[in-house]
């Protein structure tokens, strides 16, 4: 990892020059690539970094970033328990936040984040989350100069409220996170990452994602938000299927459509219709309070809106050609849900 690549060697600096560099052009087609360093004010950008044990046994995500609204500019580590629910908040002063120039690999305090793996070493009052990790064998989303990366075309529109990336849909896990001394091993798990930045999460939204299948390799993700759109504001989706080595992909830009999106409490249900093939989803959160999985949100680079969580839910997940053939069908478990927002809003 950071010992043996030595990646990190930027600190954050604001940039206040009106035209983007050469290297700036470049992260357009590494979204997994640091994309800040030139706003100030009112952005913030965050990788999320989730485990699962052997077996789905337990779950551990970090979410390492940084905040700049007004004057509280800062770092900081989020971490949640997906088997208790358990939420913390690590803050650090912004100069703590390091960043590897053409790759991904972040510090924040003393705590080290890349595609190779994670060095944790986490303390807030009695709590002190701690462990190493390594990942191997990532399978990462394609990028071309058409669609560079999940955002499609739309990753080339300038001042979006909130882009998105995927860093790898899949990778193995080895290692071990030590939670107030009550040790978790996650050798021979599956791992995920993906990330946001800009300045706000959408009004509303709904994500799910699991890459903990029957099928091994499989993996799925999908993000539908109200998204904002030269003063009106939209509908948009994007996600993929990773299963037997094929990927299908499915959002707004490809011409894809919601048929059909419904919220019953914990329970969603999404119908997509594609050129050629119909994806049906079922997303349900395990039972429990209300108040599990609290995380914070950006709000114009503030992280001051608190959303729920879960990454202990199920995912049914049915696609089929036109003709009705089954192309995949499986039950995701260890899945991460969010229903955020007046989700009647994302309705077609």
């Amino acid at each position: 990892m950071e010992n043996d690549q030595n990646p990190i060697n930027n600190m954050l600096q604001i940039k206040h020059n009106r035209w983007p560099s050469t290297h700036d052009l470049k992260k357009i087609w590494h979204p997994e690539w640091f994309q800040g360093n030139r706003k100030h004010k009112n952005y913030f950008e965050g990788w999320y970094i989730k485990n699962v044990s052997t077996g789905g046994k337990d779950t551990m995500a970090f979410i390492p970033g940084i905040s700049m609204g007004d004057a509280r500019h800062h770092a900081f580590v989020q971490a949640i328990n997906g088997k208790t629910g358990k939420t913390w908040y690590f803050k650090y002063p912004l100069e703590d936040f390091r960043y590897a120039q053409n790759q991904f690999a972040v510090r924040v305090g003393n705590n080290y984040f890349s595609s190779n793996g994670a060095e944790i070493d986490l303390r807030s009052g009695t709590d002190h989350i701690r462990g190493q990790l390594s990942f191997s064998k990532q399978v990462k989303f394609p990028v071309s100069l058409k669609r560079p990366g999940i955002m499609g075309w739309y990753r080339y529109v300038p001042l979006m409220e909130c882009y998105h990336g995927v860093v790898s849909m899949d990778h193995d896990v080895a290692g071990t996170i030590s939670i107030n001394g009550k040790k978790t091993d996650f050798t021979g798990g599956r791992g995920y990452i993906e990330k946001d930045w800009g300045s706000s999460m959408p009004e509303a939204w709904v994500w799910m994602q699991s890459n903990s299948f029957e099928q091994p390799g499989a993996s799925f993700m999908l993000s539908i938000a109200r998204v904002p759109w030269t003063g009106k504001t939209f509908p948009g989706f994007l996600g993929f299927l990773l299963s037997n080595n094929k990927q299908t992909h499915f959002a707004t830009y490809s011409g894809a459509k919601i048929k059909n999106l419904e919220r019953d409490g914990d329970h969603v249900t999404v119908c997509i219709e594609g050129k050629d093939f119909f994806l049906h989803v079922e997303g349900e959160k395990e039972a429990g309070p209300q108040e599990k999985g609290a995380l914070k949100a950006p709000m114009q680079g503030q992280m001051d809106r608190i959303i729920f969580e879960s990454i202990d839910s199920r995912l049914y997940v049915a696609l089929t050609n036109k003709q009705g053939h089954p192309l995949f069908e499986g039950t995701g478990h260890n899945a991460g849900l969010e229903m955020i927002g007046d989700t009647s809003l994302l309705q077609p």
